[in-house]
């Protein structure tokens, strides 16, 4: 079982910033507008976003609002806790993380999300998965 760091953030801090990062760039909201909203200055929210600072239960039911998602948005994809470390979610962790930390990654997301054909959608996932395994050294 993997030790979490007593002095680092917690993995579900972590996923709540990372949540909070992702709902605000889809809304196209600067992090000074959301710490103007919530009453912190942007650092604040920028330490939210990152999971160094614990979200607490209020300012979180605030940042549901403002964000306008419930709640339950903010833990959507958190599996169950495991041990120490407060994550089970295998390998994929941080290669998920790391896409919706990068603006390349909400973009693709938000634009993927109004796709409303399913064929369209499957398509599309299907021409990303074609070129990820095309080797570029190859060509």
């Amino acid at each position: 079982m993997p030790k979490v760091n007593p002095r680092g953030p917690n993995p579900i801090d972590i996923h709540v910033g990372s949540r909070i990062r992702l709902r605000r760039q889809l809304l196209k909201m600067s992090q000074e507008k959301l710490g103007d909203e919530l009453g912190v200055t942007f650092q604040q929210v920028q330490k939210y976003e990152r999971g160094a600072n614990r979200v607490g239960a209020s300012r979180l039911y605030r940042l549901s609002s403002v964000l306008e998602v419930p709640v339950q948005f903010f833990f959507d994809g958190l599996a169950e806790q495991s041990g120490a470390t407060g994550m089970a979610e295998g390998d994929q962790t941080p290669i998920v993380y790391d896409f919706i930390q990068s603006s390349d990654g909400v973009s693709l997301a938000e634009s993927f999300s109004r796709i409303t054909d399913a064929k369209v959608r499957r398509r599309v996932l299907e021409l990303v998965r074609t070129l990820a395994t095309d080797d570029p050294a190859k060509t």
